[in-house]
Parts: structure tokens; C-alpha cells; sequence
């Protein structure tokens, strides 16, 4: 992907003429948007993340909650599916960042050091949550039918 702009793809002139305008070549230019696009979808994936806890905890299990949940499981399927990293870091690698982390500048790096270890036991307290309030409306409801 990287070498589609940087080969002047589409939106190539636009990544030179952004790059010239903060003073940066093309390539960081394209590091630095890869890692605002990964901060963005941190930030609204983590959003999914905080809305599932709290509609679990309120006993709240409808169709926004399966949405925000669904949001999160495609995400832990991704991360899972490409080893276990996140599959922009093949990209920031391409574009020069050493390390290929995407993760350095915009994230604490003690956060984003431990983001698989805190996510994995929020998401099972979510599961818990969710399954505790599907199976006490199931009951209700079994109840209302007698």
C-alpha cells in the first residue's frame, strides 16, 4: 500500500504537497498519517470497547451493544488472525519506522506495550456480563409464558 503512493498512486501529488507543507519527506508524511489512522481506530475500537462493559454492567444487552461487541471481536479476530500484531506495523516498517510500530508516538508506551493483557480480561467480563443478561431474560421470559 505504502509503495502504491509513494510510486505516485492516486493520492500521491497530495501526500508530496502535505509533506512539503509540514516540512517532512513523503515517506514520513505517510508514517505519520498510518499512525493517525491507527490512533483513530485505537481510540473508536477502545469506545466499542467501554460501551459494552458499561451496557453489560446496566444490564443493557440489545442491538448497540452487539454492534460495539461485533466491532471489537472483528478487531481481536484481525489481530489474532496476523500472528497476534497489529497489520499496520508490516506498513510502518515499509514506510522507514524502524521498530514498524505504530503505536509509539500517540499511545503511552506502557499502554500500548500491554494492550493484548488488558483487553483480554475486559473481554471476558464483557462475555460474562452480556451472557449473565441474555440468559436472566431468557428466564423472564419462560416465566411469562407459565
Amino acid at each position: 500500500m505504502a509503495a502504491y503512493f509513494m510510486k505516485g498512486g492516486k493520492s500521491g501529488s497530495f501526500s508530496r504537497e502535505w509533506a512539503q507543507q509540514w516540512g517532512m519527506d513523503e515517506r514520513g508524511a505517510l508514517l505519520r498519517a498510518v499512525k493517525v489512522f491507527h490512533t483513530f481506530a485505537w481510540f473508536t475500537i477502545e469506545s466499542c470497547m467501554v460501551y459494552v462493559l458499561y451496557s453489560g454492567v446496566r444490564k443493557r444487552s440489545d442491538r448497540r451493544a452487539g454492534i460495539a461487541a461485533a466491532v471489537v471481536a472483528v478487531e481481536s479476530l484481525v489481530f489474532a488472525g496476523n500472528g497476534f500484531h497489529c497489520p499496520l506495523t508490516a506498513v510502518a516498517r515499509d514506510l522507514g519506522d524502524s521498530s514498524g510500530s505504530v503505536t509509539d508516538i500517540y499511545l503511552p508506551q506502557w499502554l500500548a506495550r500491554n494492550l493484548p493483557a488488558i483487553h483480554v480480561p475486559l473481554i471476558v467480563i464483557a462475555v460474562v456480563l452480556h451472557w449473565r443478561n441474555i440468559s436472566t431474560l431468557g428466564a423472564r421470559r419462560r416465566r411469562r409464558r407459565r
